[in-house]
């Protein structure tokens, strides 16, 4: 259950208190409901099955308590603006940095568009929508039914986030943005073996060359064969690692 009072009364005025006892104890949804902090403006970040604390909340690593990052497409507005300009609205780019950095740190992604006056999403919405579910299918492995890594951000290329397999056999790597000048990707820290296979998503398929960086620390993965106009996916592009360590 999802309540927004943010910086209205605290709880008393809402008798929040009262409801929730109901709905943990009595209620027909008590033993599976789960509910988000707000409900009165000094619990934010304190109390709740979830924390979404303030909109668009995304700490940037990894936390204990369950978190949900709470975001809109438009950067100024939860409803439909007429009024917007092209600037007003996530790219792609922007759109993907948001949910895998959430995802990798252990968040839930809530991506909110405004429908129009008669309930109709207007073409910039669709377009995003359209793109982040095209993008999915090709690296939703990657995000569903992961966990984060003991490394969300890598520790030398800043534009690399992780995410795991529940089992541990798998490590995704997210690259936001596709080097110009380098035929090599570098990541600080996953740390190869004989035995690693590296893939990306929405490549062929085959495994891609990689070697141990310098110093034994890190992998270098070589994708000087890799021609991005072929790939199914053209923005933040996932490298699938297997048996790896850190």
């Amino acid at each position: 259950m999802y309540s927004h009072p943010i910086s209205e009364p605290r709880d008393t005025y809402w008798n929040s208190t009262q409801f929730l006892a109901w709905l943990y104890n009595d209620s027909p949804v008590k033993d599976t409901v789960v509910v988000n902090d707000r409900w009165g403006s000094e619990l934010l970040c304190k109390h709740g099955d979830f924390y979404t604390c303030l909109d668009r909340y995304n700490p940037g690593y990894l936390i204990e308590h369950k978190w949900e990052n709470a975001f809109t497409i438009d950067k100024r507005s939860w409803a439909y603006r007429p009024t917007a300009n092209i600037d007003d609205y996530m790219t792609i780019e922007e759109l993907l940095k948001e949910v895998v950095t959430t995802i990798s740190t252990g968040g839930n992604a809530l991506v909110n568009v405004g429908p129009n006056l008669h309930g109709k999403i207007a073409p910039i919405f669709q377009e995003r929508l359209r793109q982040m579910g095209s993008w999915l299918q090709v690296n939703g492995e990657g995000i569903y039914a992961t966990i984060p890594w003991k490394y969300q951000n890598d520790t030398i290329n800043s534009d690399v986030w992780y995410t795991s397999s529940k089992d541990g056999k798998l490590v995704y790597a997210f690259l936001l943005i596709w080097p110009k000048d380098s035929t090599e990707i570098i990541l600080g820290a996953p740390l190869s073996s004989s035995r690693t296979v590296v893939t990306l998503l929405g490549s062929n398929g085959d495994p891609l060359p990689w070697r141990v960086a310098g110093g034994n620390r890190g992998t270098v993965i070589d994708v000087s064969k890799i021609k991005l106009h072929a790939l199914q996916s053209a923005w933040t592009w996932a490298f699938k690692l297997e048996n790896i360590s850190a």
